[in-house]
């Protein structure tokens, strides 16, 4: 079990870091859109839709990081009210919860990605650029996220069963 959570704390590790440097595109393409737009009065027509997708897509990917970093937000006013095992059951139950909301989207997600790609799905705008290589990266991103809140529920729930604080 310490190697399969070992494996997921690894993976979510260098996919959060490689996906982080994705936020450096976002920011030329709308810094890129700003000059040319308020500078020479020449915006682009396909900066806005590809930001949107590289910042949604980022945002997903990171999922796994964030959870590996405990970055995720916790409602403290139920969290703060317990002690040790308390705060364990509740981190077990959330786990839970998480593992249930991934399995119904890569489920959901992936139908949604081949009806998308079976069709050749492609954005409203002139240049109709396509739109399942995006819905696709939300499975990668919400797997990721699924394995890693996987490994976290296996090793909360290890330590309710032996006792550890």
């Amino acid at each position: 079990m310490k190697s399969f959570q070992e494996t997921v704390g690894t993976i979510s590790e260098w996919s959060g870091k490689f996906v982080s440097y994705f936020i450096y595109i976002g920011i030329a393409l709308l810094a890129i859109e700003v000059v040319l737009r308020y500078f020479w009065n020449a915006p682009t027509v396909w900066a806005h839709g590809y930001s949107q997708r590289l910042f949604g897509s980022y945002f997903i990917l990171v999922g796994a990081y964030t959870l590996l970093k405990d970055g995720h937000v916790r409602v403290d006013v139920l969290y703060v009210r317990y002690g040790p095992k308390g705060k364990t059951i509740l981190d077990l139950l959330n786990y839970g919860l998480l593992l249930i909301w991934s399995t119904v989207l890569l489920t959901e997600g992936w139908t949604f990605f081949l009806r998308s790609y079976r069709m050749r799905e492609v954005d409203e705008m002139v240049l109709a650029h396509p739109v399942y290589p995006v819905k696709f990266l939300l499975i990668i991103g919400v797997l990721l996220i699924a394995l890693h809140g996987l490994a976290l529920f296996l090793a909360t729930l290890k330590k309710i069963v032996r006792g550890d604080k």
